[in-house]
């Protein structure tokens, strides 16, 4: 859950001070690994579960403090960065037996106490990478969880941006190009966390393994296809966590910069110290926190030392897999965070994802030793960047240059890989056929969180307007979370599934179109009138070059237009242009406004389009044909429901 006591780091003394613990702590860590102070003999897995909340309308809910409050003596249950998360840990337990079906029972026991609790707030948790109905809006400052560490976070990401905004650019079914004025952007992602215990002898070995196998067990995990209504990549948070964190501005030179959320740029090769080194080197300390410990003041002592500062630095540097320094019953420890894998579909498809995940990599120490020997380490973050693109429809390079579709690898290659490892640490038979028979299914069915929800979607988004559409996909997610079916037995989702939509409290933003037909004020009319002829259009906004409306034709004015128009001979007569006969300055509507009001304006003013702008930008737009096709869904559900009684 990471340092709470955290505040932002100035330059001057207290910066030197602050980088003098952090340069003894890794010292310090130097010195324990060549003397073999960690504990050894042991294998233990732990995890970290993110969620979302959400209301009675399935839209984000901001109550985490309040529920919080409520759940005071659960000290398993914590807070994440925005008002509408949370997170829990689960217990560490020894790799071996019945780990898995243990630690899938404490999180189902958790989840219930939460949901029992939220559901008296009217709040559902949600389980999965992204939350379909999330809005922008959701992600202004206002939404930061309250804490010290949060706002001291955000403060200094700001601090290092060198342009003026974060940058989201996202292409999959759909495009995403949105700026955003802070890095709350990195809230829209909730994962499920699983650590390994290595012993340090084999760090190196197991983490060019955990680098390896990040493209397979994101294929088949994937499961955050949506933002903001657009189909992305299967796996979005990938791109989007690097981009809600990307301070980088562009340069009209070739030098590189590594982002703070990364891959990594090469195999890690003699030991955990090449990570923390590195980061330190390339990412600039952003918190401080109060450090009375000396690092090797504790080793004299015969106690191992918290190397506070070089957990706090670790903690906003952000590698998909991460090194992790820990102290558990007095001993020290090194593991391995896995920090690719989504929250959701179900708890057995993300206690699935752990044993899959932890099975190759215990399997592929096992058969390949050193992964380096087999695999060029461009052609695995090639399959990291292929697998969040594409999920399980991707096409990988595997050991000794050979070209594989996802579904092949996992069934052939992978999964007697992962049972060979979980068979290795003496899992029970029951708990490797349960989990890694989830694997296979989703292999065999091609099928995952994430294609589960593309094809919903686009199934519901053909018979209802989008936010109908994530609606009912969102409350489908969660009841089948509810059951506990494992993904790849979901059925599609129909209209009929939501039993009560209630549109009168969407913002614009969730319902205006933003595919916009424009045309400029110096266009010729009949360019305006064939335009609204082809796409059978009633309004036409009118933009400046930088995207600012300045003016709206209707199909009212055209018409007035062409039955008074005179024809002359005079062909040096100046055409008729739009600036001559557009509306100047059309009532418009914000996007944070309701639908409610929305409608109430276009009622009184007696209208039937508004345009929805932000900062005179144009953003989107409202029509009565867009109301109307809410009230005839509405009316039609109305109808049905008469029909059942």
């Amino acid at each position: 859950m990471g340092e709470q006591n955290v505040s932002i780091l100035s330059e001057g003394q207290e910066m030197q001070k602050f980088m003098n613990h952090l340069l003894n702590d890794v010292q310090a860590l130097e010195y324990m690994l060549e003397n073999d102070m960690f504990e050894t003999g042991v294998k233990r897995i732990g995890a970290e579960q993110e969620m979302c909340l959400v209301d009675k309308y399935w839209k984000p809910a901001t109550n985490a403090m309040e529920l919080l409050e409520k759940m005071k003596d659960y000290k398993w249950v914590e807070t994440e960065l925005a008002r509408f998360n949370l997170e829990t840990n689960l217990k560490p337990r020894v790799f071996t037996k019945n780990c898995f079906s243990e630690m899938h029972e404490e999180l189902e026991k958790s989840l219930k106490i939460i949901r029992e609790i939220a559901a008296k707030e009217d709040t559902e948790i949600l389980l999965t990478g992204i939350m379909p109905t999330l809005r922008k809006s959701d992600l202004g400052m206002h939404n930061l969880t309250p804490k010290k560490r949060y706002f001291a976070l955000m403060d200094a990401i700001n601090n290092q941006l060198n342009d003026r905004t974060y940058e989201l650019r996202l292409r999959g079914i759909d495009e995403l190009l949105v700026k955003h004025d802070s890095p709350l952007l990195e809230a829209c992602n909730t994962s499920f966390q699983v650590h390994l215990q290595i012993e340090p002898k084999d760090f190196v070995k197991m983490y060019n393994i955990a680098l390896a196998v990040a493209g397979p067990i994101i294929a088949v995990s994937a499961n955050s296809p949506m933002l903001f209504g657009r189909r992305l990549w299967h796996e979005s948070r990938i791109a989007l966590f690097q981009q809600a964190l990307d301070t980088r501005a562009t340069h009209d030179h070739l030098r590189e910069r590594s982002p703070r959320v990364n891959f990594g740029n090469g195999w890690l090769e003699k030991s955990i110290l090449e990570i923390y080194r590195e980061d330190i080197m390339r990412f600039r300390v952003l918190l401080s926190s109060d450090i009375e410990e000396d690092a090797f003041e504790k080793l004299r002592a015969g106690e191992p030392p918290s190397l506070k500062a070089l957990q706090v630095h670790n903690g906003t540097v952000y590698r998909w897999n991460r090194p992790c320094y820990g102290i558990g019953g007095g001993k020290p420890h090194l593991r391995i965070e896995c920090r690719v894998l989504p929250s959701g579909p179900t708890i057995i498809d993300e206690m699935a994802n752990a044993a899959f995940w932890l099975g190759m990599m215990e399997g592929m120490a096992l058969r390949y030793g050193d992964v380096r020997e087999h695999l060029d380490f461009a052609d695995v973050r090639d399959n990291f960047v292929k697998a969040s693109r594409t999920g399980i429809d991707s096409q990988f390079t595997w050991i000794n240059d050979k070209k594989m579709n996802a579904c092949d690898l996992i069934i052939n290659e992978l999964l007697p890989i992962a049972r060979e490892g979980l068979e290795h640490n003496k899992v029970s038979p029951a708990d490797i056929d349960k989990y890694l028979g989830v694997i296979e299914a989703r292999a065999k069915k091609h099928t995952n969180g994430a294609r589960w929800m593309l094809r919903a979607f686009t199934k519901l988004a053909k018979e209802t307007n989008k936010d109908e559409a994530i609606t009912i996909l969102t409350a489908n997610i969660i009841q089948n979370q509810k059951k506990g079916i494992p993904v790849h037995e979901w059925k599609e989702p129909s209209l009929n599934d939501l039993e009560k939509y209630e549109p009168f409290h969407l913002l614009v933003e969730e319902f205006m179109r933003t595919d916009l037909i424009t045309v400029q004020k110096d266009d010729i009319i009949e360019l305006v009138a064939d335009m609204m002829e082809w796409k059978k259009l009633r309004y036409l906004p009118v933009e400046d070059g930088k995207g600012h409306l300045v003016g709206l034709v209707t199909s009212r004015f055209m018409l007035r237009h062409f039955a008074n128009r005179k024809f002359v001979a005079n062909e040096e007569e100046r055409p008729t242009l739009v600036k001559d006969i557009m509306i100047a300055e059309p009532i418009t509507i914000t996007s944070d406004a309701t639908i409610a009001k929305a409608v109430t304006i276009m009622e009184e003013r007696n209208i039937g389009c508004l345009p929805v702008v932000k900062d005179g930008e144009l953003a989107g737009m409202i029509t009565e044909t867009d109301l109307l096709q809410i009230s005839a869904r509405l009316i039609k559900r109305f109808a049905d429901e008469k029909k059942e009684k």
